[in-house]
């Protein structure tokens, strides 16, 4: 399995959506921002090794993974689905990227 970490937390759709009303450049520059903090992680990952075989993810990590070019594109082609789980680490926030594969 791979897995790319991504330190922090990301703006969830709430955060994104009230940018979006509250600033036409608001949404735009929140995006930008966090599609080039996934790149990083993922361009990181990439020089370690890490290759994903399966699309996923949400918007800033698919667009930051597809500018890192571990991912080819963002369409139904290359997304199969998504499975999300949630946990809470107040010491150590991160968004963690697994890849699942069918035989797991």
């Amino acid at each position: 399995m791979s897995k790319v970490v991504i330190k922090g937390e990301l703006p969830s759709l709430n955060e994104y959506i009230k940018a979006e009303r509250a600033n036409r450049y608001a949404a735009a520059k929140l995006k930008k921002r966090y599609t080039a903090l996934c790149s990083v992680y993922a361009r990181a990952s990439r020089n370690s090794g890490v290759e994903f075989s399966w699309p996923f993810a949400k918007k800033f990590v698919l667009d930051g993974f597809m500018k890192a070019g571990l991912l080819g594109n963002d369409n139904r082609k290359h997304i199969t689905g998504f499975q999300d789980e949630f946990a809470v680490d107040k010491r150590n926030p991160r968004v963690e990227i697994d890849e699942i594969t069918e035989d797991e």
